[in-house]
């Protein structure tokens, strides 16, 4: 399963922010600088067969014969969702809402249609009137944690995401996302150990190897970093900064010519990825 998390009736995960290393690093500086983020770990992971009249219209069937159930428009909300309709989404997830006002799954996955839309004060607040509802709705508390990372709230983000994690949560994005929090503090060894649990609860995620990845590198391990970056790219081979990472490591063994080929890779996958133009400018 992804990290990055698709719309489900209870905004189940997937997950997450990838990590870019060059972004971290210095041309060829052995430690490691500071790491910064690309796309948001909760970002919804578009599948249009989700939106297919075939599927819609079985889900619209299931409305039709049970109107006043707000599970149906959850449901279909989900659907629209990660079939990128988030307009279709919105309105299903209000009437799943206005059918019942403590339905706090269907808030939480109004939050990320709204997260996902740019509506950052509507997202954060659908988090919190889930959590109103459900003091122990582990997903919310991911979520929100989500928007206070990405707002540079770090210490609510990391009590949001030590509280799913104390309520005993598998969402394996509790446990990446706090990894990045504990990166940025070089807290690499805390990290690893909260990415390989991300990695043991979502295994085919190429997320946390690159997260991880990045902490060996902190710390001068190149050699289980280059495992973890090979591991990230054989999961997605479309991930630019999984072939960057890779790319850095064959640069700081003096391998210019593999440099190269990754760095290009990357560069050809998202060509304003900058960290693989300046990748490719050094080896070249």
């Amino acid at each position: 399963m992804r990290l990055i998390a698709a719309v489900k009736t209870n905004e189940q995960h997937p997950n997450s922010v990838r990590l870019s290393l060059l972004a971290a690093l210095s041309a060829l500086s052995i430690g490691l600088a500071g790491c910064n983020t690309t796309s948001p770990i909760d970002t919804i992971s578009i599948d249009r067969t989700q939106g297919t009249e075939e599927n819609i219209a079985s889900l619209t069937d299931v409305i039709r014969r049970n109107p006043s159930n707000p599970e149906g428009y959850n449901v279909r909300g989900s659907a629209y969702g990660k079939s990128g309709k988030y307009s279709n989404a919105l309105d299903d997830f209000n009437r799943a809402i206005q059918l019942n006002p403590s339905f706090y799954q269907a808030y939480a996955n109004r939050a990320l249609i709204h997260r996902s839309m740019g509506n950052l004060a509507d997202a954060a607040n659908d988090y919190n009137q889930a959590l109103r509802i459900n003091p122990r709705y582990d997903v919310a508390y991911i979520g929100r944690g989500n928007l206070y990372r990405q707002a540079g709230r770090t210490n609510e983000a990391m009590n949001d995401f030590n509280r799913a994690i104390s309520l005993q949560t598998t969402d394996p994005r509790a446990y990446h996302n706090r990894g990045l929090i504990k990166q940025l503090s070089n807290q690499h060894t805390q990290a690893i150990e909260d990415f390989s649990t991300a990695i043991s609860l979502a295994p085919n995620s190429p997320e946390p190897y690159n997260g991880r990845g990045i902490s060996y590198v902190a710390l001068n391990d190149d050699d289980n970093a280059f495992a973890d970056f090979n591991r990230a790219i054989e999961l997605d081979q479309r991930i630019a900064e999984s072939w960057a990472n890779q790319a850095l490591i064959y640069e700081r063994r003096g391998d210019k010519s593999r440099a190269a080929k990754s760095y290009a890779r990357a560069a050809q996958l998202d060509p304003k990825y900058q960290p693989a133009v300046d990748g490719l400018a050094r080896v070249r």
